[in-house]
């Protein structure tokens, strides 16, 4: 697989269907800066716009400290409101086009994950982290707030009234509360434990049928716009779109011949 290369990001295809994404500024916490934005908003739409054979995304970090600290605050230190503004812009479309990726993505938590570094965790599809690791929303500490998504995609994780003691007090919480609040699906003692984990979902992941996945995964995220009577006509409107394909074909006549089938997302 032919892979776009990043000043900030590092990929690796492990095995077939399944890309691995690093974050790769471990020397500063993996802190978010303005050429990362631009290449998580570069990777992201690659993704949406080409995926290839990709099927399933692990989205992890280098380094044995941190996922990621948040923003880059040396790179902010001075600059003008105009400048920030413009920023965060680039933030914004990155973040926004994360959660647009059909790809299905799985955050694999190797350190703690601060203001924008849990902004990403939150908009992946689910996540697994290290026992070690802690998460905070801290950005009202610093006057200003969550800005990539954290004031929405939060509260409809944990429910209203946990999100805002997180994001009004800053306090830092963890693995154990991420677990139980509902923003890790897993905790693991080693970070090797979690990359196996997460590997090995991904893996499941991109054995079935890739359209499938797709359309279940858009179903849910839009779904849960909607109220229920739209969002179940919505439902039957990507079913639908898998009835004539191949893989819904291939699917059943691999069951009836006692087989593994071949997706190949046609």
């Amino acid at each position: 697989m032919d892979l776009p290369t990043y000043e900030t990001l590092a990929l690796d295809a492990p095995e077939p269907h399944v890309l691995v994404v690093r974050l790769n500024r471990p020397q500063v916490s993996n802190a978010l800066n303005t050429q990362m934005g631009r290449d998580l908003h570069a990777l992201w739409s690659w993704l949406i716009a080409e995926p290839g054979e990709v099927r399933c995304v692990v989205f992890t970090a280098a380094g044995e400290k941190a996922f990621c600290g948040g923003g880059d605050l040396k790179e902010r230190n001075g600059m003008t409101d105009a400048a920030w503004r413009h920023q965060h812009e680039i933030f914004e479309r990155a973040y926004w086009t994360m959660l647009d990726c059909p790809i299905p993505i799985v955050a694999a938590v190797t350190g703690h994950a601060y203001a924008g570094g849990l902004e990403m965790v939150l908009a992946s599809d689910f996540a697994y982290g290290v026992a070690a690791a802690r998460f905070a929303l801290t950005e009202v500490t610093i006057g200003i707030m969550p800005g990539a998504g954290g004031t929405q995609t939060l509260p409809r994780i944990v429910g209203e009234r946990r999100a805002k003691e997180i994001i009004l007090t800053g306090t830092p919480f963890t693995a154990a509360d991420a677990l139980d609040w509902g923003i890790l699906n897993r905790v693991f003692d080693t970070r090797e434990a979690l990359h196996d984990a997460a590997m090995e979902t991904a893996r499941r992941i991109a054995a079935n049928a890739p359209l499938s996945v797709r359309q279940a995964k858009r179903s849910m995220h839009y779904g849960l716009q909607m109220d229920i009577r739209t969002a179940l006509r919505f439902e039957i409107e990507c079913y639908n779109q898998l009835v004539g394909t191949e893989d819904r074909r291939e699917g059943i006549a691999s069951f009836n011949e006692k087989r593994r089938p071949v997706f190949k997302g046609r």
